[in-house]
């Protein structure tokens, strides 16, 4: 074939022919510039110039959608799974995804998407656990006696027992009151049927906690919280049908270690009740009765209790426990080698019972933390705990807040922490001490304080 610029050479020689120029011609190539490729556009308006899914795709977005009647989890492989689970749906029913998904990214979608901004650290780390054990706090909260069936708490167990290990329980609904009726004829009809009042007075924990196999804490309040102006006191109201059924789901949940009920109005025969089905309980190592009404009565069963479980912290302020109640702890309390931590502020022990806990220190050889805040106590007290604190070794903390020991229990204090070693919290503050012997305290508890700091970087040491 002859060149394009021979071609033109000759044309440009011959005379009389006017030259051509001839555009260049550009040279074949195997493989076409795609730039400079034209492109045809059927007139079909279902055309797409769209890339074809890839057929894994297509199959992984059918799993997602069918997930529901054909759960195939565990049947893929470790890539494919991941990308099923960041596509499904946080609103799959729990009798498909409780006991077959563990992944917590997907978990963690279920909380932030139905609480928001949620703090996990509160649930050992765990978006699964969280999960459950929240919304089953939210079935039992929300759980109206005679209206709503207790099956669908039932059916629910199966599903949340391996996860939930603490319950809190914020408000307890009473049942619905039904208008009285004037009418003669409809009471005498309503006596003559047998109705006599609801089946139960709150949630019955009875038929939940023995089957929770891995519960350790039971938070209960039982009480209504943000009523407004639909106060009543009857939504404030734990019977003695309400203590009986809950003493006997606290005696059938052996795995419980920590039981707390407040603002419930608690008073002594509904204390001793509860704490009847606390003795010699398996595992339970912290009670809390704070803000009830519990008196002396309530304060023996107490004191009977410590001795006759492995409690390790017993919390019971803002009682109305006085001297004889204090002086049943206290009895208890000498004779007692588990107990690392007694509450006590906010009751009205005065100095018989305030002395009577002070000398039960010179005996026992295991209390880590001592509150005696707000007890009506004065120097009598004061100069009991001065012996404690020259003899007792195994004290750290003591909190004698708001009490009037004056001027000279300030200065047995002061005499009883010059020989003290051991104490590196000690509350004085509003009890009328005097600047002086304060600022003595504070510096013998700063030279504790280094002290043990010393100490516990030489165990430290150590073991390492």
């Amino acid at each position: 074939m002859p060149d394009i610029m021979d071609i033109q050479s000759k044309a440009a020689a011959s005379p009389g022919t006017k030259p051509r120029i001839y555009p260049p011609v550009a040279k074949l190539n195997p493989v076409a510039d795609p730039r400079k490729m034209r492109r045809i556009i059927a007139e079909d308006p279902e055309w797409s110039l769209a890339v074809v899914p890839l057929l894994k795709n297509l199959c992984l977005q059918h799993i997602v959608k069918n997930f529901h009647n054909n759960p195939i989890l565990d049947k893929l492989l470790p890539s494919h799974k991941a990308q099923v689970l960041e596509r499904l749906s946080t609103s799959l029913p729990l009798q498909v995804t409780a006991n077959l998904i563990s992944d917590e990214g997907y978990w963690m979608r279920c909380c932030t998407e139905r609480w928001g901004v949620s703090d996990v650290s509160c649930y050992g780390q765990s978006w699964k656990r969280m999960f459950f054990e929240r919304h089953l706090q939210n079935m039992i909260e929300l759980f109206i006696p005679d209206v709503t069936d207790p099956q669908m708490i039932l059916d629910m167990v199966p599903l949340c027992r391996n996860y939930v290990r603490k319950i809190e329980i914020s408000q307890l609904l009473p049942p619905v009151r039904e208008p009285q009726n004037e009418d003669d004829d409809a009471s005498d009809t309503a006596s003559d049927t047998g109705f006599d009042g609801p089946s139960m007075d709150h949630f019955d924990f009875g038929i939940l906690l023995d089957k929770l196999s891995h519960l350790e804490e039971l938070h209960v309040v039982y009480g209504v919280k943000g009523c407004g102006m639909n106060f009543e006191w009857n939504l404030f109201e734990f019977t003695y049908r309400d203590c009986q059924s809950l003493a006997k789901a606290l005696k059938s949940c052996k795995s419980l270690k920590v039981f707390r009920i407040h603002e419930s109005k608690v008073d002594d025969e509904k204390a001793r009740v509860l704490i009847h089905s606390l003795l010699d309980h398996p595992s339970l190592k912290e009670l809390d009765l704070s803000h009830n009404l519990i008196g002396d009565r309530g304060a023996r069963a107490i004191g009977k209790l410590i001795n006759r479980s492995q409690l390790e912290k017993l919390i019971v302020y803002n009682n109305k426990i006085r001297g004889p109640g204090a002086q049943a702890i206290a009895y208890a309390l000498s004779k007692n080698a588990t107990l690392l931590s007694l509450n006590l502020r906010l009751n009205r022990t005065g100095d018989e019972g305030g002395q009577s806990i002070a000398q039960a220190l010179l005996k026992n050889t295991t209390l880590v933390s001592l509150h005696l805040g707000s007890n009506e106590l004065t120097e009598p007290t004061a100069s009991v705990l001065s012996q404690v604190l020259v003899q007792n070794t195994t004290l750290r903390s003591i909190n004698l807040s708001c009490n009037r020991l004056g001027a000279d229990g300030g200065k047995l204090l002061e005499e009883g922490m010059s020989h003290n070693t051991t104490v590196v919290e000690c509350d004085i503050r509003l009890t009328e001490v005097g600047q002086e012997s304060e600022y003595c305290i504070s510096q013998i508890l700063r030279g504790n304080q280094e002290k043990a700091r010393k100490r516990h970087l030489q165990e430290s040491r150590a073991n390492k």
